[in-house]
């Protein structure tokens, strides 16, 4: 039993330490925590995944951010300060950024670049169709895009995180590029990746079964932007965006009677409207046609953390729901 009189001087000793500026043994000391990597990704779900795997070890700065739209981003002084100061900048590549190439020159950063869908398969033959049509000349976006290397894929579809395989590749190359930045991190990242890949197995499951649930006959939609065509081949959706009309551009009348045939023509069920796009188009192709209109489904951005598709695998959860929803009943 220890004495009164030991734990006295103990504790005199204690003090006298600490009045001197000597540091004091024992579990009072606490080690402050180690900064966090700054790292950059482009757009909000390529933020998520980089969150996902980076865990605690890195700070993560989204460019385009919930329910913003990267096709038509311009980006801001803030954003070149955010990449300058990065140890990694994490981009979708497929020449889905534009403007990317030109706030990385911008900022003068020397931070390693690590493009996501390296070693994915990119679907070919995809139209951006600001390259038949220019912008109307109404609203924000008047300039060319395509000109200023915005909204031009050059006939590669983007939008590879639409599969959840691809999904999986993202989180690979998320985590060999923070790897390379941060070895000392090696034992997380691999751990915090493999964690989540096996999130993104039972969430494949999850959609293929739900998918195969709806009739075959029903799965048709019209999206207001091509952006589900990994989807639909991943999952067996047929997936038919308003021809001559995008993210970027408004549709004429001109527009809207073909989009209104091809929807009698196909027979097609449903159309939805997506979250970076304005709903009013939809909801006259609607009106006019006389088909269902679904609910939001997510695209090209996650929800903010009050939506339904904060993260990625709610976004998945989110427009499996919404597609079961509309074309079951």
């Amino acid at each position: 039993m220890i004495s009164r009189r030991l734990l006295l001087a103990a504790g005199v000793a204690g003090t006298l330490a600490a009045g001197l500026g000597l540091p004091v043994a024992g579990p009072a000391l606490a080690q402050a925590p180690a900064p966090k990597m700054p790292v950059v990704a482009s757009f909000s779900i390529l933020g998520d995944f980089v969150k996902q795997v980076g865990g605690d070890r890195v700070a993560v700065t989204t460019i385009v951010g919930p329910n913003g739209d990267a096709h038509v981003y311009q980006p801001t002084p803030a954003d070149a300060k955010a990449v300058a100061a990065a140890k990694v900048v994490f981009v979708n590549g497929l020449g889905f950024e534009g403007w990317m190439d030109r706030l990385i020159k911008a900022s003068g950063t020397k931070a390693p670049i690590v493009v996501a869908t390296k070693g994915i398969t990119p679907r070919t033959g995809f139209v951006d169709h600001d390259d038949d049509e220019k912008p109307k000349g109404k609203g924000k976006d008047k300039h060319d895009h395509a000109k200023e290397g915005g909204h031009d894929h050059g006939g590669i579809d983007p939008h590879a995180w639409q599969s959840i395989a691809n999904a999986k590749i993202y989180v690979a190359n998320v985590r060999d590029g923070l790897i390379a930045a941060d070895p000392d991190g090696r034992d997380a990242y691999t751990a915090n990746a493999a964690a989540y890949t096996a999130k993104l197995d039972a969430l494949e499951a999850e959609v293929k079964s739900a998918m195969a649930k709806i009739p075959a006959d029903q799965r048709r939609i019209i999206t207001s932007h091509d952006a589900f065509g990994y989807f639909g081949e991943a999952y067996g959706l047929t997936l038919i965006a308003p021809e001559g009309v995008s993210t970027e551009s408004e549709a004429s009348a001109k527009d809207v009677g073909r989009i209104i045939r091809q929807i009698k023509a196909q027979k097609i069920p449903a159309v939805f409207v997506e979250n970076v796009t304005d709903p009013r188009l939809i909801q006259r192709i609607a009106k006019e046609s006389g088909a269902k209109v679904g609910g939001e489904l997510y695209s090209d951005a996650l929800s903010d953390d009050k939506g339904p598709a904060s993260t990625y695998i709610d976004m998945m959860h989110s427009n499996v729901r919404e597609l079961s929803t509309a074309l079951s009943s």
